[in-house]
């Protein structure tokens, strides 16, 4: 495609559906505008990119206003030159000094303004020549951990996907009706149950971690044998959250446990036959390199997937290919700061055979670009929740992209 410049950068305060401020930009190329906000994680690892300067929003409004004048006039079509030109303006490898939902909104919302300019779908100007396959939608039904309150389960996500789905429409219905059956069966344990909601939309009921799954297979379970749809269970541990380094042990408050390495790996390998998991996100925390490799190893047809470990960080995932720790890997684009590098992330993670997730953060926006990525790196899933506004309008936006492809194939998934 011909090259086209940027124009101007406009920069303002935003907010994400935590109601937390953060930062959207305009981009303009070739007249056409570009808008990104960027979203934010409550669940966070430390290698992720800062994600505002350390002196406030208001601080980074104004770097971006010195930052635009060095973007203006640089070619719009190329991530990767704009991720690169932005690290070299910041001069931080964590975008320390812009944040990293600056980097984000700047590069995301170019991207938008570039394929605008063209008349294309950002996925097409993302990956001109396919091939474009539908990521399968993995959906967060039950909240616990830091995406809800006090007395909910330990396990941050209670996640379902309907492996069976012969088409995204078909996909997105099934994971509607288990979260609305999800609620009849909390219902039925807690009549008083008042349907509050975590970040991401899931129920965040007064249970155990061990009732959890429970109501989530049987839901799941009710749901497969009324449509006709396999659905399977997948789990994020965010077992960072859960990791107390003074004692090497992961604590479970709510279940009254605490567990070593190689007790958490026995407990994972039970909770994967019991309940016949094919999803593991962040089963060890963020240093575990050999504990994912033992479990990768361990369980040939599950996906053993790195968020925290990883961070969207392309050498920290060449250490995971080295060590053989994982088969998957989270893909956040404000955890990498850029488009650019979030691309340059998926290459290496399909290079050397790790499944990629495009994931949403907990505190997200009602943008639809989430959609449009998973697509262009060729994801094998998306994770956006599966109610909420901020959720719905990704996949509803998968929805208008199957209708513009003429009904497109779903990715196919090694379980």
């Amino acid at each position: 495609m011909k090259k086209a410049s940027i124009e101007s950068i406009k920069a303002r305060i935003c907010y994400d559906s935590r109601g937390d401020e953060s930062i959207e930009t305009d981009v303009k190329v070739e007249g056409f505008i570009g808008r990104a906000c960027a979203p934010r994680g409550a669940s966070t690892g430390k290698y992720e990119a800062v994600g505002f300067n350390p002196n406030g929003i208001k601080a980074t409004l104004e770097l971006i206003f010195d930052y635009s004048s060095k973007l203006i006039g640089f070619d719009a079509s190329n991530p990767k030159s704009l991720s690169q030109l932005l690290r070299e303006i910041d001069g931080t490898k964590n975008f320390s000094r812009i944040g990293g939902s600056a980097a984000y909104a700047i590069s995301v919302a170019t991207a938008e303004a570039f394929a605008r300019a063209k008349g294309v779908p950002l996925y097409k100007a993302l990956l001109p020549k396919g091939p474009y396959l539908m990521p399968y939608p993995l959906g967060n039904v039950l909240c616990g951990g830091k995406h809800s309150g006090p007395g909910a389960p330990d396990i941050q996500e209670f996640l379902v996907c309907p492996l069976g789905a012969k088409s995204i429409k078909e996909g997105l219905r099934a994971n509607i009706a288990v979260h609305k059956e999800l609620r009849k069966q909390i219902e039925k344990k807690d009549p008083y149950f008042t349907g509050g909601k975590g970040d991401e939309g899931g129920w965040a009921p007064h249970i155990k971690d061990e009732e959890a799954f429970e109501l989530v297979s049987s839901s799941s379970k009710i749901v497969s044998d009324s449509l006709g749809v396999d659905i399977r269970l997948g789990v994020d541990f965010a077992s960072s959250s859960l990791w107390d380094e003074d004692s090497k042990a992961y604590v479970y408050t709510r279940w009254g446990a605490k567990r070593s390495s190689g007790e958490q790996l026995e407990f994972v390998m039970e909770l994967v036959k019991k309940y016949h998991l094919f999803f593991l996100e962040d089963p060890f925390h963020e240093e575990a390199y050999e504990e994912f490799a033992e479990l990768t190893k361990k369980l040939s047809k599950v996906y053993v997937v790195g968020d925290d470990i990883f961070v969207t960080n392309t050498s920290r995932l060449l250490k995971g290919v080295k060590m053989k720790a994982g088969n998957a890997a989270i893909l956040k684009v404000n955890q990498a700061g850029t488009l650019g590098d979030a691309m340059d992330f998926a290459e290496n993670a399909r290079k050397h055979n790790y499944t990629l997730i495009t994931s949403h953060r907990s505190g997200d926006t009602s943008d639809v670009h989430l959609s449009h990525i998973a697509i262009a790196t060729q994801s094998k899933m998306i994770k956006s929740g599966v109610v909420g506004g901020e959720r719905l309008s990704k996949l509803n936006e998968l929805l208008r992209i199957d209708e513009e492809l003429g009904g497109c194939n779903m990715a196919k998934l090694e379980v």
